[in-house]
């Protein structure tokens, strides 16, 4: 037996032999996705499968994304829209819209917030994307993954790793990204206004909003129909008061289980030959224009609403109006408690906060009916 031969042929079935200096780069990426989540404790849930299924994706030789692969399979919930509105059927079971209905001027900061995906889109085309290319980018900006993920598919399928991990990867770094933003815009008086306590909204109220959203939504935007409609069965779960075993499966065990398969399949995507490219810089550069102009827009208009209403509206409430519930929300109430201990934002920033994830998904639905 010619032992050279045998360890020749062993060795060239590795995937040491096919390792190139592309998968070299984006294992460090995958690793230090992992480490962001577990170590620094940024969106957990979502960068940790991703930075799994981008380290399994690098690894040569396995397959893994091949027809037949395992995430090949998996994968076909991404590329045919079907996790994308799973999810939000979770977030929908698990959002009270109630600070949205007790206050419904919060809306205009949700849509508000909307601005950073158009100022996004117009940097793209000016960087020289394509108009479809450049419509998936500006979605980054609602800081909302599923929205930015179920629009790439249809616009720019091609952009999808890149996109989704620079949409959720800023959607982990709201604590760090807003508070400077929301105090070079605000002043200390405005920042330690004490907003009065919210209304409260009765049941039949929060049954009939998700039921009036998904039919004027729906015949307004029927390319979002599956987000919104699916988004708003959750949310009917939640409030009709009838179907609470369907409710907590929709909160727990079906939003993880597909946690997992969107999110381990979408890093899967991360392979370096599509990842290792200036377009990539890019679109993580553009997502953070996105995002802060997003931001920035809110916090505007919810000055603009602090005069306009004599002093009676804290304008760091308007920072919420990016999709990235609760989060964004939080960050509004850390930073107004900063400036005064005796203030509670929280649910009066979860009025735009809601709504921002209503208006991103307008905004995705006006992209995809101006540009598919």
């Amino acid at each position: 037996m010619d032992f050279a031969n045998v360890f020749s042929a062993l060795a060239g079935s590795t995937g040491l032999s096919a390792l190139t200096w592309g998968n070299v780069v984006m294992l460090a990426v995958a690793c230090a996705l992992i480490y962001l989540a577990i170590a620094k404790g940024f969106e957990p849930l979502l960068l940790l499968p991703i930075g799994f299924g981008c380290l399994v994706a690098n690894l040569p030789l396995t397959g893994i994304m091949s027809p037949g692969g395992l995430f090949h399979f998996l994968y076909y919930g991404v590329e045919h829209e079907i996790f994308p509105p799973l999810i939000f059927l979770g977030v929908g079971a698990m959002t009270d819209f109630g600070p949205l209905l007790a206050n419904p001027s919060t809306l205009l900061l949700g849509a508000a917030s909307q601005l950073g995906v158009f100022i996004a889109l117009l940097g793209a085309k000016f960087l020289g994307f394509t108009l479809r290319e450049a419509g998936s980018i500006g979605i980054i900006g609602g800081a909302d993954g599923p929205t930015a993920i179920f629009t790439t598919m249809k616009l720019a399928p091609h952009l999808l790793g890149p996109i989704a991990v620079a949409a959720y990867s800023y959607m982990s770094l709201v604590p760090l990204i807003q508070p400077p933003i929301m105090l070079a815009l605000t002043t200390k008086k405005e920042r330690t206004v004490v907003m009065e306590q919210l209304r409260p909204v009765s049941k039949a109220e929060k049954i009939v909003f998700p039921v009036v959203v998904a039919i004027v939504v729906s015949l307004l935007l029927p390319m979002v129909a599956p987000l919104v409609a699916m988004l708003m069965l959750g949310n009917l779960f939640r409030e009709c008061g009838v179907v609470e075993r369907l409710s907590k499966t929709a909160q727990n065990e079906l939003i993880n289980i597909v946690t997992i398969f969107l999110a381990t399949s979408v890093g899967a995507t991360m392979n370096a030959e599509s990842f290792l490219n200036l377009k990539t810089i890019g679109i993580i550069a553009l997502g953070l224009v996105a995002f802060s102009g997003g931001t920035a827009a809110g916090v505007l208009l919810g000055k603009l609403m602090y005069y306009m209403s004599g002093g009676k509206v804290n304008p760091l409430i308007g920072s919420a109006g990016v999709s990235a519930v609760p989060m964004a929300a939080r960050v509004s109430q850390v930073v107004g408690q900063r400036e005064n201990p005796s203030n509670f934002l929280l649910m009066h920033a979860m009025g735009p906060n809601v709504a921002g994830v209503i208006g991103t998904a307008v905004a995705a639905g006006t992209m995809l009916a101006l540009l598919k």
